[in-house]
């Protein structure tokens, strides 16, 4: 089994390695078109502006490669940002496209909030999805986030937290698979979720 956490030079993303690792789950940050084509199933992390990680997506002929491995059935799985780029377009710093694999847009929180939302926080399953097997129920996971995705179809929708609003916290569709909060940085939940992605 072998998972490619995609290097498109945003962020740290040797946590997100090292917790797949500390489960041991072999798993690789790379920049490497082969090894990504390659890998079984791919992690699709975000840190930062929605626009600026297109970008770097983009720059590399990485959007495609996802879009092209969802497509093929591959599983993926989303983190932060990595969950909003699977929608159609980011309305952070103008509206920018995303990589279209759920319809619907990403949007800022209202205006009345404290942003980002930083912190612990539940999320609340509408629908099972074998990353949260053995998981508590409405489990906690860290979150940082000033922007939200909000799905044109409900049924993508697995998972919904509250943060002044309800909003999709967890959504995916076929094989692929996006989370707002940062499994990596949830301890022992988040560590499970991703060992269940590893198998699932």
């Amino acid at each position: 089994m072998t998972i490619a956490i995609i290097d498109y030079g945003v962020g740290n993303l040797r946590s997100v390695e090292k917790a797949f690792t500390s489960q041991g789950i072999d798993a690789i940050v790379t920049s490497e078109d082969e090894i990504l084509r390659k890998a079984e199933r791919l992690v699709l992390p975000g840190v930062g502006a929605f626009a600026a990680c297109m970008e770097g997506l983009r720059s590399r002929g990485f959007d495609q490669l996802v879009v092209e491995a969802a497509s093929a059935g591959k599983p993926i799985l989303g983190l932060c940002v990595g969950l909003q780029m699977m929608f159609e377009e980011g309305h952070e710093f103008g509206v920018h496209r995303g990589l279209g694999l759920m319809p619907g847009r990403v949007i800022r929180f209202p205006e009345g909030l404290h942003v980002p939302h930083i912190g612990w926080n539940q999320v609340e399953l509408v629908r099972d999805h074998p990353v949260f097997s053995g998981l508590p129920t409405d489990p906690f996971f860290y979150f940082v986030h000033s922007y939200y995705v909000e799905p044109a179809d409900p049924s993508c929708i697995i998972g919904e937290t509250d943060y002044g609003i309800r909003y999709a916290s967890v959504c995916g569709k076929g094989s692929v698979i996006g989370v707002q909060f940062h499994p990596e940085k949830s301890q022992t939940t988040g560590l499970r979720l991703l060992a269940n992605f590893a198998g699932s």
